[in-house]
């Protein structure tokens, strides 16, 4: 769950290895209910430009959180992850092609990248609450477009972990 395996201070190591969620039956997750607007409901850029980017955030939500998407793992077969800002980030890819560039803005492609595809909603609601302190999960890091980040926030990870509610700070 550490960034090559190095350790954050103060916190206890904790280590889930991938392969133990790609055994859990979908009933067993613990689930987490969303509010998601009614898109029939949708307000126009007329209404509130604020209220349409956030429609437009929880339809994007939606779709990581119904899409496997491919995790890289580290040498000790965990979760790639970074920290930036005292949040750490699991980084997740939408295909290969968005794994490669990544490993080329890193100037890493000379490596082999194992990755495992997890389902996004599994991401934010099971891993997101393992790690120590604030996480998120990081879409397509190293991306033209900028990719997508799924902050440790209310309506996106589990109410206990949610920096905004006063959890894992």
């Amino acid at each position: 769950m550490f960034d090559h395996g190095d350790d954050i201070a103060g916190s206890p190591v904790r280590r889930l290895k991938v392969a133990e969620l790609a055994d859990w039956p979908a009933d067993e997750a613990p689930s987490v209910p969303r509010e998601v607007p009614d898109p029939a409901r949708a307000v126009t850029p007329e209404d509130d430009s604020a209220a349409v980017a956030r429609t437009e955030f929880a339809v994007l939500l939606g779709e990581f959180r119904r899409t496997a998407v491919l995790v890289p793992l580290d040498e000790f077969g965990d979760l790639w992850s970074a920290v930036q800002n005292g949040v750490r980030w699991i980084c997740a890819f939408s295909d290969e092609e968005a794994l490669a560039r990544f490993a080329r803005a890193r100037g890493d492609v000379g490596r082999e990248w194992t990755y495992q595809a997890v389902l996004g909603a599994r991401l934010l609601d099971v891993m997101v609450p393992l790690l120590p302190g604030p996480a998120g999960v990081a879409l397509d890091a190293g991306s033209e477009d900028g990719g997508m980040l799924f902050p440790p926030v209310a309506g996106i990870v589990p109410d206990a972990v949610a920096v905004d509610l006063g959890g894992m700070q």
